[in-house]
């Protein structure tokens, strides 16, 4: 297949432009940092359209810019968190509405998940999986965006945010906690 023209390239990145958009906002929370990023990403591969070789799909490509101008963005804004105003119930427990047996085993069997290698292949998945990831409670989205999203150490993150590993990993695991109800409500509960 041979490369895409000057201009065709220029249409795929801007075809790619409202993705990338929603990609950074999940992480940056920020709508003008997001933009900021996207641009640059949109700005760098503009600059050199050589540097896609088409070893994997545009969006791909894109994303990898993306993420490191993401990280790039968050280094900037050093310790910038945005503060979520709402009703936040980080004092309960997010574990209290499940029963354990004394041995610390679940006492009721936890939902059946299918078969959760056919649906990490389906973008109805994604879909809602990005969904439940926007509705976590800002600064664990954004935690855990940086962990598994971005792929920094945790101990990037607790050096870039001032926080103890310890607090960490408590709001790295609510996140998941929560990730993991929005996707039994919304997805396997759904099926």
């Amino acid at each position: 297949m041979p490369p895409p023209t000057p201009s065709e390239y220029e249409q795929q990145l801007v075809a790619q432009r409202d993705y990338l958009m929603r990609f950074a906002r999940l992480q940056l929370r920020n709508d003008a940092w997001a933009e900021d990023a996207v641009s640059e990403t949109l700005l760098a591969a503009l600059s050199k359209p050589q540097a896609f070789e088409a070893r994997s799909q545009l969006k791909t490509w894109l994303v990898g810019i993306l993420k490191h101008k993401i990280i790039d963005s968050l280094r900037q804004r050093q310790r910038e968190v945005v503060l979520d105003n709402g009703t936040d119930d980080e004092a309960s427990d997010p574990l209290e509405h499940m029963a354990f047996k004394a041995d610390g085993h679940f006492a009721e069997k936890p939902a059946d998940w299918g078969n959760p290698e056919r649906d990490m292949q389906s973008r109805q998945f994604f879909d809602v999986l990005e969904a439940c990831t926007d509705k976590l409670p800002p600064v664990q989205g954004r935690l855990f965006l940086m962990r598994e999203w971005l792929e920094m150490s945790s101990e990037e993150i607790c050096k870039e945010l001032a926080m103890t590993p310890t607090n960490l990993y408590v709001q790295l695991h609510r996140a998941r906690l929560r990730l993991r109800d929005c996707l039994e409500l919304n997805w396997f509960a759904a099926r």
